[in-house]
């Protein structure tokens, strides 16, 4: 998993051709650390078919505050810079798989 970092903007991330699964998460919460595992196990399955990257809502309250996010953890889904997917709390891996496939033609 990746956390966007000064060489690339969270912006270049989203803007890519492959699908980007985006983590908005915080450090202290419960369900976030549920998610955690099954996107490490996402990852391993899917390999370069996603990227996934994780932002911390606590430290990054702009992009946050931007995407609108209200409760955690949300996952979103971007392609080319669009919002393909989003959904709040806990999603199992086989759906997450299912809708990375769907959105990656």
């Amino acid at each position: 998993m990746e956390t966007a970092n000064k060489t690339k903007s969270f912006h270049e991330y989203i803007n890519e051709d492959k699908p980007v699964l985006v983590d908005f998460y915080a450090d202290w919460c419960g369900p976030c650390k549920v998610v955690h595992p099954i996107l490490d196990e996402l990852k391993v399955k899917m390999k370069d078919q996603v990227v996934i990257l994780k932002i911390n809502v606590d430290k990054n309250a702009k992009v946050a505050a931007k995407y609108q996010i209200q409760s955690i953890p949300t996952l979103i889904l971007f392609r080319n810079g669009k919002i393909k997917w989003r959904q709040s709390g806990v999603v199992p891996l086989k759906q997450l798989e299912q809708i990375i496939l769907q959105h990656n033609n």
